[in-house]
């Protein structure tokens, strides 16, 4: 027997079917049936058998089982007259209409130009009433953070309550210097100030204004027996300082000059806690007048408030007052600095010397200016108009002054005419008007 009819003998000849052909799969119709008489084919052990390829599956039309539901149809918007339609706008633009009166309203809309221009006016004056909030957090919020921290856990080493304002102030400014770009580093900045009676500014940038930070800190830093970063200049009061360190500078002032303002910022908190409150009364020089260091660091707090305003002017950022506490000590120095400006505006001609001047004894009661401060911070003053050296008087008040805590500030750093700083005046007019062009005089830049 060749080696071809015993292979047919045992597994049958393969047809067009190949070895699936004992499946009836490929074969012709009315083959592989029960009278076939090929293996599995017939009845037998492998007629159970299931084919070895699937036969293809029946539509399910043709297996007579009923079809599948269809998903349930939307109902039709139901249908309003017009005059309820018009007055569900109001709802509608609030969305507090339900879901059958919605797709009526819009579906009318479509069809009433009138209706839907009265549904866009409304549209847009409810976008007006849920105003966006703003991202940016809340000032006080490092102020509220470290006071519950501190009430929790006090500092092994506190920091004097004196230099609180300093260390407010420049975490403040640094927060704002993280947030902006590198090109608003060069964003224009006009520093102003008062000389005499009159109103003078510097143009710089957002960059020069750290630096002359930098510099005008330097003073206490060299107080405090730390670096000085305009070492070698020769420059003792602030604008020199200023001006030196910005001639030193190969290329106008970037956002590197960040890094040394506030390490030294750092170093000088860090140096103040160390040293006690008794370092408080040691002297800082600033070129043409000194100041105790308690006085100083509270001086530093207010310039880096001022020119943090101006930064945040320049950049479009927005920049919210000190906290009441420290606010109220920059108008206590600035009113306690106000008898000194005073005399100098006598020694350099431009005080009027209104009435007959007092020569009063250091100690004693003068004539007097009571300034009221109102608002976050206020309080009130009694500024000796005849003496630096003299004492407040009640007694002996010859004007009352009242402005506002921030525009106070503001007219002592130079930023408002002392023409336009008094929101109420009573008394001697010329008293009134020494006190404040010497409150514009504080200022420096």
């Amino acid at each position: 027997m060749s080696e071809a009819e015993w292979f047919d003998a045992h597994h049958g000849h393969e047809g067009p079917g190949g070895a699936d052909a004992g499946s009836g799969a490929g074969r012709p119709p009315g083959t592989g049936g029960p009278d076939d008489p090929r293996p599995g084919a017939g009845p037998g052990p492998g007629r159970d058998r299931p084919p070895r390829i699937p036969m293809p599956r029946s539509s399910v039309e043709d297996t007579g089982r009923p079809l599948p539901d269809l998903d349930p149809v939307a109902p039709a918007p139901p249908a309003l007259p017009h005059g309820v339609l018009r007055s569900l706008l109001g709802a509608w633009a609030l969305a507090a209409c339900s879901a059958a009166e919605t797709a009526a309203v819009e579906e009318h809309l479509g069809e009433c130009g009138g209706c839907a221009d009265e549904a866009r006016r409304l549209r847009e004056a409810v976008g007006l009433l849920h105003q966006p909030e703003s991202l940016d957090l809340d000032p006080a919020l490092r102020t509220r953070v470290l006071a519950t921290c501190l009430d929790r856990r006090p500092p092994r080493i506190p920091l004097p309550e004196w230099a609180t304002p300093y260390d407010a102030e420049t975490a403040r400014l640094d927060a704002l210097l993280q947030d902006i770009r590198d090109a608003e580093w060069h964003a224009p900045v006009r520093l102003r100030w008062f000389e005499g009676d009159a109103a003078t500014s510097r143009r710089t940038t957002v960059a020069g204004v750290i630096a002359h930070l930098l510099s005008v800190d330097g003073l206490v830093a060299v107080a405090l027996g730390l670096d000085d970063p305009v070492a070698g200049e020769g420059a003792t009061g602030p604008a020199a300082r200023t001006e030196a360190y910005w001639r030193a500078s190969h290329f106008p002032p970037t956002r590197s000059v960040r890094a040394p303002w506030r390490e030294q910022s750092h170093n000088l908190v860090r140096t103040v806690s160390f040293t006690g409150s008794g370092a408080g009364k040691l002297s800082v020089p600033y070129g043409g007048f000194t100041l105790p260091l308690h006085d100083a660091m509270l001086d530093r707090a207010f310039e880096c408030w001022v020119h943090a305003e101006d930064i945040a002017d320049a950049v479009d950022y927005p920049y919210e007052p000190p906290a009441p506490r420290h606010l109220h000590r920059m108008i206590d120095l600035a009113a306690r600095m106000l008898p000194g400006a005073l005399a100098a505006r006598r020694q350099a001609g431009l005080a009027t010397m209104s009435g007959t001047p007092h020569l009063v004894a250091a100690g004693q009661p003068g004539r007097s200016l009571r300034l009221e401060i109102e608002g976050a911070g206020g309080g009130q003053w009694l500024i000796p108009l005849d003496s630096p050296g003299a004492e407040g008087s009640a007694e002996l008040e010859v004007a009352h002054v009242a402005l506002d805590g921030v525009e106070f500030c503001r007219l002592a750093a130079g930023h408002v005419p002392p023409q336009e700083a008094a929101a109420g005046q009573l008394g001697d007019r010329e008293a009134i008007r020494d006190v404040l062009f010497a409150a514009a005089g504080l200022s420096r830049m």
